[in-house]
């Protein structure tokens, strides 16, 4: 039995839906408490896969990420100690979490971001974070 959570929202959301939701939004600040709430709804990590093995580094908080390749899918469990990471994170996994490599691979996340009208406003800080979770995420999917 797997210890990851079968979606990292209890129920299945998509990117694109993702996407909508936040091109909804007039200002940043609602696009922010969005992801928040996001965050809210992203299952905690079990402790016991917490380690210093599976923090991604170039975050400013904490953040672990472990990963499960099951049958060519990829599943991810990840977490933070930071609110807004948490929701950086949950939108992460609905683009990367239950995909193959390939698909992995292939998606446009610069362009989702970019959708989603949120990177500009944040801290340097937790951009930088935020391309270091999705790099370790390519990088641990990657095509042997």
């Amino acid at each position: 039995m797997s210890p990851f959570p079968q979606s990292p929202f209890g129920t299945e959301i998509t990117a694109e839906e993702i996407a909508q939701t936040m091109q909804g939004f007039k200002g940043w600040e609602d696009r922010y408490r969005q992801v928040i709430q996001w965050g809210k709804k992203l299952p905690k990590m079990p402790e016991e896969l917490k380690s210093e093995q599976v923090t991604v580094s170039g975050c400013e908080s904490t953040v672990w990420l472990v990963s499960e390749n099951s049958d060519g899918i990829w599943h991810f469990c990840a977490d933070s100690d930071a609110r807004i990471v948490r929701g950086l994170i949950a939108l992460v996994m609905a683009a990367f979490d239950g995909k193959s490599s390939q698909q992995i691979q292939s998606f446009d996340i610069d362009a989702y971001f970019d959708k989603l009208g949120l990177i500009a406003h944040l801290r340097p800080s937790i951009g930088n974070g935020l391309k270091a979770i999705v790099e370790q995420i390519q990088q641990i999917s990657a095509p042997q």
